[in-house]
């Protein structure tokens, strides 16, 4: 089956919302007690242009809070990156990597989502030769990466 650019971004983001209803729903995310990740999303993306200079490695931690509790986030070269071990209630984590595509996608909605598979999320933002990317891949056994790149 031959799907169109605007048939295939349109199941993602019905993927996307359907894993966010899931995830609220289950209780692996709780709105009472775990930091929203849209203030932590934002304030890296925000920071690309400048090479993250104005970011500390704890900066990140917010968005993986929700999923798990021992994130190491740091800053290499060009990219702003946090890896951390999604909490079991969370599910499998092919289950906890798409609800962090889910949350990346509601936080910046002007993100364009072109990869959405098992192991990776992938979104970029901006006109080519300025591009913010953010990556969000399985990351060995039990683990989750997220990187954000800037050119």
């Amino acid at each position: 089956m031959n799907q169109t650019r605007q048939e295939k971004r349109a199941s993602s983001l019905l993927t996307v919302i359907a894993l966010s209803v899931w995830t609220l729903s289950s209780g692996a995310a709780r709105a009472d007690d775990t930091p929203s990740p849209c203030a932590a999303l934002k304030r890296i993306v925000a920071a690309a242009p400048d090479r993250f200079t104005s970011l500390q490695p704890g900066d990140g931690r917010s968005v993986a809070q929700p999923y798990g509790d021992d994130a190491r986030c740091s800053t290499e070269g060009v990219n702003y990156q946090c890896v951390w071990t999604p909490h079991s209630e969370a599910g499998p984590t092919a289950d906890a990597l798409q609800a962090v595509a889910a949350d990346i996608a509601s936080c910046l909605p002007e993100a364009t989502h072109d990869q959405n598979s098992p192991s990776r999320q992938h979104f970029y933002l901006g006109a080519r030769a300025s591009r913010t990317e953010i990556t969000a891949i399985t990351a060995g056994a039990g683990k989750l990466k997220l990187v954000v790149s800037a050119k």
